[in-house]
């Protein structure tokens, strides 16, 4: 099992398959800043290996996804470290989960609140089971979704439901999240990570390169990553061509190259 640096945030690997849990059950996996900061690298990890086709992301437990921020965690921050440390690492280890390249699946098999389900909608798939509810509930103790809840939530899942969750503080379970389109189905009680398995491997036949690239242009056209869409697909059109290979053997040879 490679690590993470953090034994709280599991990263298994299943053939072609990279499954990261969350395993803070006691605390119904609710993050702190050392837990957050080994999400970022769990994600670089799984980047960097070329023979995963597809990631999931669930909790340990039958309680909890994730229950967001561990408030003991980040209520003894001052104002500055909350908003520099905490607030500025939750966003690059979600930004490094929802830019992966490969799919990522959210089997969510508990309380998905607050920076949990902010968490959530760093996922391309999300799979539910019926015990599961969604809110973001933070206005109710005096602050704000602060990963993405207020921006990448309102991509994923549209401004009226995140109004409700986030300025209501209203709760919504399975079943009323999949008709919002928060999640992309529900399965049975105890079966979300085995439906989140059966998705994972209708993608991993699909190309890897073309799935790359489609996931990257979706995260694009919602305004995630816009920049590096553009300079990868950029790079893709000219790294095999011949004026790349003219000027890569000019440069070896220490002479001007010929492009024509």
């Amino acid at each position: 099992m490679p690590d993470t640096g953090d034994a709280r945030i599991k990263l298994n690997l299943e053939g072609n398959l990279a499954i990261i849990t969350i395993a803070r059950p006691e605390k119904l996996n609710a993050l702190d800043y050392d837990m957050v900061q080994a999400l970022e690298r769990a994600a670089h990890m799984v980047d960097a290996m070329e023979a995963i086709r597809c990631c999931i992301i669930t909790g340990e437990g039958e309680k909890s996804f994730c229950a967001g921020g561990d408030i003991e965690a980040w209520s003894k921050w001052s104002p500055e470290n909350f908003g520099l440390a905490w607030i500025r690492h939750g966003h690059r280890a979600f930004d490094a989960l929802a830019r992966l390249r490969v799919p990522l699946i959210a089997a969510l098999n508990g309380h998905t609140l607050g920076g949990g389900l902010e968490l959530a909608a760093t996922a391309d798939f999300r799979v539910a089971e019926p015990q599961v509810n969604f809110g973001l509930p933070e206005t109710g103790l005096g602050i704000i979704p602060g990963w993405s809840g207020t921006q990448r939530a309102v991509r994923r899942f549209g401004s009226q439901t995140v109004r409700r969750m986030a300025l209501l503080g209203e709760i919504f379970w399975a079943d009323e999240a999949l008709r919002l389109g928060i999640v992309d189905s529900v399965a049975a009680k105890g079966e979300g990570l085995a439906a989140a398995k059966l998705m994972a491997a209708k993608l991993a036949i699909r190309g890897p390169l073309a799935t790359a690239v489609t996931k990257m242009l979706i995260n694009a056209a919602e305004g995630e990553d816009v920049e590096r869409a553009l300079e990868t697909l950029g790079g893709l059109a000219v790294a095999d061509g011949h004026e790349l290979k003219t000027g890569v053997a000019a440069f070896r040879e220490k002479r001007k190259p010929d492009f024509r």
